[in-house]
C-alpha cells in the first residue's frame, strides 16, 4: 500500500469521525435550546468538501508525496485538534447558536475570530500540494473562498443577533 493511500484513508476516517462528532454535538446543542442558523448553505459546504476529498482519491492515490507539504498539513491537524478541544461540545459543522452562551474567547479564539476556517483554508491547499496537485489546490482554494465567504457572513450575522 502506498503512502498516498494511507494518507487519504486517514484523512477520510478523520472527516467521517468529525461528522459523527458534529452530529452528536448538534443534537446536544439543539436539546439545550440552541437553534440552527442559515442551513441553506450547508449542502454546498458538504458538497465542496466531499468533492475535494473524492477528487483527491481519484487523482492522488498513486502519486508520490511531497513531504514538506504533508508536514504543513499535519501541523494544521494539530491546530484543528486545538480548535475542536477549545470548543468542546459546542463544535459542529453547522451554525448552531445557543442563546445566552458566551462566545468562546480562549485557545485559538484569543487570536482569531474564526480559527477553524483558517485551518480549513490551509488544509484545502496543503493536502493537494502534498501530492503535487498545484492546479487542484488552486481551484479548490478558490471554491472554498466562495463557500467560506457565504458561511462566515452567515455565522457573523448569527453571532451578532444572538441574545
Amino acid at each position: 500500500m502506498s503512502w498516498s493511500v494511507v494518507v487519504l484513508a486517514l484523512v477520510t476516517l478523520q472527516r467521517l469521525g468529525e461528522l459523527v462528532l458534529a452530529r452528536s454535538n448538534t443534537r446536544r446543542l439543539l436539546a439545550q435550546g440552541a437553534r440552527e442558523v442559515a442551513p441553506e448553505h450547508y449542502p454546498l459546504l458538504v458538497a465542496m468538501h466531499a468533492a475535494w476529498l473524492a477528487g483527491l482519491w481519484w487523482l492522488a492515490w498513486d502519486r508520490p508525496i511531497q513531504w514538506p507539504w504533508l508536514v504543513v498539513f499535519l501541523v494544521l491537524q494539530g491546530l484543528r485538534v486545538w480548535v475542536l478541544a477549545t470548543l468542546g461540545h459546542r463544535w459542529t459543522t453547522r451554525i448552531i447558536v445557543l442563546p445566552g452562551a458566551p462566545l468562546v474567547a480562549k485557545g485559538p479564539y484569543r487570536f482569531l475570530s474564526h480559527p477553524n476556517y483558517a485551518v480549513v483554508i490551509g488544509e484545502i491547499a496543503a493536502l493537494p500540494l502534498a501530492f503535487g496537485l498545484w492546479a487542484y489546490a488552486a481551484a479548490f482554494s478558490l471554491l472554498n473562498a466562495v463557500v467560506l465567504t457565504i458561511r462566515i457572513r452567515a455565522e457573523n450575522a448569527a453571532l451578532r443577533s444572538s441574545p
